[in-house]
């Protein structure tokens, strides 16, 4: 991609710039009065997101994260689609999907009357992902960079029949140490334990994280929060679109058998994904389209 045609067709003055990062991709960053921010053209996701009152990064990316084709970037805020986990017809297609292992294109920017940035992204079908999945679709990641952090993933059906998926905003959060965080707002649900075999379980109580943790919480309300002692803050996840939310830690074990995790990245992040997984499976019909939204705020 020529970066100087990108910014002359996307960059706007004092707020978003296209350059060449990691891997050779380009990269959105950008920067307003309210935060800043770096989007990944390669996956389109989010790799960094600082209010300008925070202390520490809302986002964690792996120091030993892949940056190659083919292979997801381990950190910021991966996509799962059209699938979520493994392939659900056991094609041997790849895990999550393929929104997250290709390249994006920019397809509008914005500074909103907020104060706030957007950046749009999207993809369509093409040969290669005809090959995995058969349908006609225009993928969209709306991401809203201001006080908060407002992803949209809006999955537009363009063929002529209906189609199902299951999808996450695969979210990784800095936390200051995993032994002091807490999730809150679980409480009274059910989830899938993918580490007991997909035992269903009641959760009582915050979640604490003491060893590896794989789960998809069932019928979840619309806000969850994540309590960081260690960093003395919140972070507040509030989404619509969704029945299901997975929490993800690795634990020691498989961080250490993780070529892009280093051994003891398990004590400095959270994943807590906003999700249709398990049973929450959408259908959109022909010529439809489906909205999966969450907003992330820091809060002292």
């Amino acid at each position: 991609m020529n970066l100087a045609q990108l910014n002359q067709d996307y960059g706007l003055a004092g707020q978003v710039k296209i350059l060449e990062g990691t891997g050779g991709w380009p990269y959105l960053e950008v920067a307003n009065t309210q935060a800043t921010a770096l989007i990944s053209l390669y996956g389109g996701q989010v790799l960094a997101f600082k209010p300008r009152n925070a202390s520490r990064d809302l986002l964690f990316v792996s120091d030993n994260a892949y940056y190659q084709v083919g292979k997801a970037i381990k950190g910021g805020t991966p996509i799962c689609w059209p699938w979520f986990g493994p392939d659900p017809q056991g094609l041997g297609r790849p895990n999550h999907g393929f929104a997250r292992n290709r390249l994006w294109e920019i397809k509008r920017t914005e500074a909103l009357p907020s104060g706030a940035t957007q950046v749009v992204l999207g993809f369509g079908d093409a040969e290669d992902t005809r090959e995995l999945w058969p349908y006609a679709f225009a993928l969209e990641i709306e991401i809203t960079v201001g006080n908060t952090l407002a992803l949209a993933l809006v999955s537009r059906n363009l063929s002529d029949r209906p189609f199902d998926i299951t999808q996450a905003l695969h979210t990784y959060f800095t936390v200051g140490d995993i032994t002091q965080t807490t999730v809150l707002g679980l409480d009274g649900t059910t989830y899938i334990d993918k580490v007991d075999g997909g035992t269903v379980k009641p959760q009582s109580g915050p979640l604490a994280i003491a060893a590896e943790v794989d789960r998809i919480y069932q019928n979840v309300p619309a806000e969850l929060v994540i309590e960081d002692k260690a960093l003395n803050r919140q972070i507040r996840i509030t989404s619509t679109g969704n029945q299901t939310a997975v929490v993800w830690n690795p634990w020691l074990d498989v961080s250490a058998k993780s070529g892009d995790l280093t051994d003891d990245a398990y004590q400095h992040f959270v994943c807590v994904e906003t999700t249709n997984a398990a049973d929450d499976v959408v259908t959109v019909p022909a010529q439809g389209e489906f909205r999966l939204a969450v907003t992330y705020a820091i809060a002292a």
